[in-house]
């Protein structure tokens, strides 16, 4: 288990983000480049996605910042975006799961948890790690699922287990790579 421990670390500290012009994080397990655009053409400090190239190259995040500029600027200005980012995804998969599980939720808000993906309560609220953004959908999408089969069972028993495999039958699987993956730290 130490070792495993040990494992683990490391690769945390390799997901380790440095803040400048050139980084690249995962964005739905892919690759994402943060590019500094002072001289484009949009609103500065706003923030533009370009798809990634045929020819193989990862999707650019242009960031309307000049070169030099703080660390912590482009990290706010990127963690807002993928926090929206992350609200409209999680939304429309929530909406699409929660007639599968003939549940309904009440608000979604996102959390900056540590320790913890998501939490669900009794009343419908769901809260949901926006650093789940990094991640392929699949493993989004386990999440999700996880969360709402809260909203009808509201434990971890077979019942909830068996709830959760009557949309996602490979959840086990999932929840293997939700453990392993490494995420970005911040």
């Amino acid at each position: 288990k130490l070792g495993e421990m040990r494992e683990r670390s490391a690769r945390l500290e390799a997901a380790r983000v440095e803040w400048a012009d050139g980084v690249v994080l995962p964005f739905f397990g892919q690759p994402l480049q943060v590019v500094l655009a002072p001289q484009h053409a949009f609103v500065r400090g706003a923030v533009e996605l370009q798809p990634a190239e045929s020819s193989g190259g990862p999707a650019r995040l242009l960031v309307g910042l000049v070169h030099g500029v703080e660390p912590a600027r482009i990290r706010d200005l990127v963690q807002a975006w993928l926090m929206r980012e992350a609200r409209t995804n999680f939304t429309e998969r929530m909406r699409f799961f929660a007639p599968q599980l003939g549940v309904q939720w009440r608000s979604l808000r996102l959390s900056s948890a540590n320790t913890r993906w998501g939490s669900a309560s009794a009343d419908g609220s769901i809260r949901l790690n926006w650093r789940l953004v990094h991640m392929r959908q699949p493993i989004i999408d386990y999440v999700v699922v996880h969360e709402l089969a809260h909203l009808r069972v509201m434990d971890h028993s077979p019942q909830f287990w068996g709830t959760v495999g009557t949309v996602m039958p490979d959840y086990a699987d999932l929840r293997g790579q939700l453990k392993s993956e490494a995420v970005p730290r911040w």
